[in-house]
């Protein structure tokens, strides 16, 4: 298995919607389903001026790029059209709880 950063960015005018639609995110996050995906790391982003949501940033496992994008294309707050645009990388942890040894 493959770590993969998700970074998603919030539309405008959305931290109605995202609230709205957080509790079934979370929920998701927790309990993936059929998916092939855990979540390892989980969390907003938030404006550093006002300090409000305004996306979020995911740390997953999978098999693959594909399982990922999946997962997170019938995530609730993408099919309420809060995110604007997310992207998807391998990653590898250098340092802390995640890292591989080296």
């Amino acid at each position: 298995m493959t770590l993969f950063a998700v970074w998603a960015t919030d539309g405008a005018d959305m931290l109605g919607d995202r609230e709205r639609v957080r509790p079934a995110h979370r929920a998701r996050l927790r309990d993936p389903g059929d998916h092939r995906v855990r979540v390892v790391l989980a969390g907003p982003t938030l404006n550093g001026v006002a300090g409000t949501m305004n996306g979020t940033l995911l740390v997953v496992e999978a098999d693959d790029l594909e399982a990922v994008h999946a997962f997170v294309a019938t995530d609730p707050y993408v099919l309420a059209g809060v995110y604007q645009s997310f992207e998807i990388r391998p990653f590898v942890c250098g340092l802390g709880p995640l890292a591989s040894p080296s």
